[in-house]
């Protein structure tokens, strides 16, 4: 007989999980025209200023996958959570260009301890026999706020040409996502603290190097994605509301691939169901890139959508795979920490590539990008997850 997966603490940390997503993509693909009209930023200033979120999350995740193994992970969740809802009313205090930068920079630490926290409560209170499956579930919380998020954001934009509104909307959904996270009871467990010397391994998964490498590629591809999205539809393409349009259809093939995927997953394919993903992304990207019309536009929409709805939770429960037990925070961590990282490379980069070569060439280079982590998972990650890889605990 099956152990239960949809519990009440688990539904509970979906939920979390969909409000701190929601509050940070209903800003997302707008901030960029935010910084342009409301300071006159240009594209690389403005992906200097954008990439210091995601910089300040990647600085910190390492270390918050050390105290979530070390300290209570209620608690943790709880502070983290506390801190990630009250910079939301930085963004409505913040009145100059520096004053924005400053605050939207600080910002990335909360929420990158936030969302690991989260991410290992949720795995805690998952029956071990249904582990798999709910991580790849967990993941349908974040494409719900795709979904929602970037589709309200711009049709609140487009209609009142007003962000204090959407400022107050993200603080709003962040505050709700703190009270439900509070309420999540957490199974009490021994805190395994060993008499080691401080080392690497102990914030991050060394063990999963090598998928750091590879997933790193992945999170660039879509940290240009969507943070050039809208500004590049507006000024490219004279497309204006079909960028909600698009994250929505981005969204439904995340919803499609997860659910799909549910069976691999709970098969333990995780490496088949990440091939799969990364070559429906691939496509998706290069289609995004050759064909600059409204059957390229969409059609990337649903390809990438299948396609990282597939890869993400393959590689999650490959990171889980190869950590202990008490190092599943590490594991969240790690994960999270190298999809930073390209992430936030690609945000400043593809501003850079933008201002002087144009958007055509920001995303020929984000095609590139995807097709060279898929040759890197094929010719060298896939080998190294088997031989690391540890028994189910």
């Amino acid at each position: 007989m099956k152990e239960k997966l949809w519990n009440g603490n688990y539904l509970k940390a979906m939920v979390a999980n969909s409000m701190i997503y929601f509050a940070f993509y209903i800003l997302t693909p707008l901030l960029p025209i935010f910084l342009s009209e409301r300071f006159g930023a240009t594209k690389d200033i403005i992906g200097i200023i954008l990439s210091g979120y995601t910089i300040a999350a990647l600085l910190t995740r390492p270390f918050s996958g050390f105290i979530v193994d070390s300290f209570s992970r209620k608690k943790v969740l709880v502070i983290c959570f506390a801190l990630f809802f009250v910079f939301f009313g930085g963004y409505i205090a913040a009145s100059t260009l520096l004053m924005f930068a400053i605050i939207r920079t600080l910002h990335g630490g909360p929420f990158g301890a936030v969302t690991v926290a989260n991410s290992t409560v949720a795995i805690d209170v998952l029956p071990s026999s249904r582990r798999n499956e709910g991580i790849g579930f967990y993941g349908l919380s974040n494409n719900l706020a795709m979904a929602i998020a970037p589709s309200v954001g711009i049709y609140i934009y487009k209609y009142l040409q007003d962000f204090t509104i959407l400022f107050w909307i993200a603080l709003f959904f962040a505050l709700i996502g703190l009270w439900v996270a509070s309420s999540i009871q957490v199974p009490t467990k021994q805190i395994v603290r060993r008499k080691r010397q401080l080392s690497l391994d102990r914030f991050f998964l060394i063990r999963g190097w090598l998928m750091a490498v590879n997933i790193a590629f992945f999170g660039f591809c879509f940290g240009v994605l969507s943070n050039y999205l809208a500004i590049y539809s507006k000024e490219t393409m004279g497309i204006t509301g079909g960028t909600g349009t698009y994250f929505a259809i981005l969204s439904i093939g995340l919803f499609a691939s997860r659910l799909q995927g549910a069976k691999a997953l709970r098969r333990g394919l995780l490496t088949q169901n990440a091939a799969e993903g990364m070559l429906l992304s691939m496509v998706g990207y290069t289609l995004f890139a050759a064909f600059p019309n409204v059957i390229g536009y969409y059609g990337s929409a649903i390809l990438i959508g299948l396609g990282n709805g597939h890869m993400y939770p393959g590689f999650l429960n490959m990171f889980i795979a190869v950590a202990r037990h008490d190092e599943r925070g590490t594991a969240n961590s790690s994960i999270l920490t190298s999809w930073d990282a390209g992430f936030g490379i690609g945000i400043l980069l593809g501003g850079v590539v933008a201002e002087y070569l144009g958007y055509s060439a920001t995303f020929w280079m984000v095609a590139i990008a995807q097709t060279s982590g898929v040759i890197l998972f094929f010719t060298a990650t896939k080998k190294f997850f088997e031989q690391h890889k540890r028994e189910e605990e």
